[in-house]
């Protein structure tokens, strides 16, 4: 891994570790909190320009660091716990059928350990189409959980040979990982990502949207399946919303379990076919029953194949999604169960896709995204700092180097600073 190249002054602070986010050879950004000017500089590696904002008299400045994915993996999934290590994810190999490697990184060190193969089977995970890989959560006492949809040739797999939604977990020694389960058993039709969510007291949570029946995507479902004992047995998969509100079969979807044990689904709906939009599902019973919020509204009469993320904040939950080309955000209040309006990332929105997210304990928000990408086509980083009320700051750049396939993540450290690994 190539050292980092520090440019600006790290803040202050201890961040909120919960973070979830992608992406991973460090180079460096400094960006500052006030009106800038923004200048563009050559990369160690020859290829990713480092950008950095000059900031005015008196300004102070957070540090977003870049760093490459080890071994040039693909999509890259990364929580940091509350000791500050750090926790990735990462795909390897062909994109129809790769695997799924784990490497975590102690606060002291600089690089990461040696890694670790999550799918016990070989060549049982997926990248193309870039919503269906694996996704990570960590739950009581750190531990690891991790959920994919398993590519063709994965197993085990359900009736009629219909693909299967694997979740493991890391041992109990931690060494290495429990052999991967379906936890499918009846909500099969599975297409667009699952996901998965833990909290401290044992339960963790695989979710996908589903349609056994094969009916169109209006009678697609979003299904939960529950364990409250760290994941050793799963519950049969029940329904999480019982609004016909429909599923958009490739689009991916995603789970957080915050600190006070709510549970948080955002997924892109599929009405009357051009109905496209983002809905939020909010349990606060361990996943019994769940209500609803309207997000965002798209019109569209396709897959637009997007993606979402979840990270918590010290006073509020913190969700991103895409809708026509453009990210946005939205703050959900843990104790009120209210959503904030959506923040749009500022500038000119150009293919827009894939948001990841991370807060640190000063409730600053980076929200990070691709530009350009689609279909076997690689694209840009871009990011974008806002303010703990929400406000864009001189903190932002852009970054070319994106893989086909995949897309980026973020974490805050300890200081208060930030990395976007992609």
């Amino acid at each position: 891994m190539c050292a980092s190249t520090r440019l600006g002054i790290s803040a202050r602070g201890r961040p909120n570790h919960r973070g979830i986010i992608a992406g991973v050879t460090r180079l460096a950004l400094a960006a500052a909190a006030m009106a800038t000017v923004c200048t563009t500089l050559p990369a160690q590696d020859g290829k990713t320009p480092i950008r950095r904002n000059l900031a005015g008299k008196g300004a102070t400045t957070t540090m977003v660091a870049l760093e490459r994915t080890p071994d040039r993996g693909l999509q890259p999934q990364v929580a940091a716990d509350a000791q500050g290590t750090v926790h990735l994810l990462y795909f390897k190999g062909a994109a129809a059928a790769g695997d799924v490697l784990y490497a975590k990184r102690p606060i002291e060190s600089n690089d990461f350990g040696p890694p670790l193969r999550v799918n016990s089977q070989s060549g049982s995970a997926i990248a193309i189409g870039t919503i269906r890989g694996a996704q990570l959560a960590l739950g009581r006492q750190d531990r690891v959980h991790v959920a994919w949809n398993g590519s063709n040739t994965a197993e085990p797999r359900g009736p009629n040979k219909q693909s299967p939604m694997l979740y493991t977990r890391l041992n109990d020694a931690g060494t290495g990982f429990e052999p991967q389960r379906n936890v499918v058993q009846t909500a099969y039709g599975l297409d667009g990502g699952g996901s998965v969510a833990a909290d401290a007291n044992g339960n963790v949570y695989v979710a996908w949207h589903g349609n056994p029946a094969g009916n169109g995507e209006g009678n697609r479902r979003v299904f939960v399946a529950h364990s409250s004992d760290d994941g050793a047995t799963f519950s049969a998969e029940l329904p999480a919303w019982d609004k016909p509100t429909g599923a958009c079969g490739c689009c991916g979807m995603r789970a957080l379990a915050d600190s006070r044990g709510a549970l948080y689904l955002l997924y892109r709906t599929a009405q009357a076919t051009t109905n496209r939009d983002m809905f939020l599902l909010v349990s606060k019973d361990t996943g019994k029953s769940f209500q609803g919020d309207l997000m965002g509204k798209w019109q569209i009469a396709q897959c637009p194949m997007s993606s979402e993320a979840f990270v918590e904040g010290p006073s509020s939950v913190v969700c991103a999604w895409e809708t026509d080309g453009q990210v946005f955000m939205g703050k959900i209040d843990p104790k009120k169960g209210t959503t904030s309006r959506s923040i749009a990332a500022p500038g000119n929105a150009n293919g827009r896709k894939h948001p990841a997210l991370a807060v640190n304990a000063r409730g600053e928000t980076l929200l990070v995204w691709t530009e350009g990408t689609g279909w076997e086509r690689g694209g840009a980083l871009a990011w974008q700092l806002f303010s703990e009320a929400g406000k864009p700051t001189a903190t932002r750049g852009r970054a070319d180097g994106i893989p086909v396939w995949s897309f980026a993540a973020a974490y805050a450290k300890p200081d208060g600073s930030f990395v976007i690994l992609y």
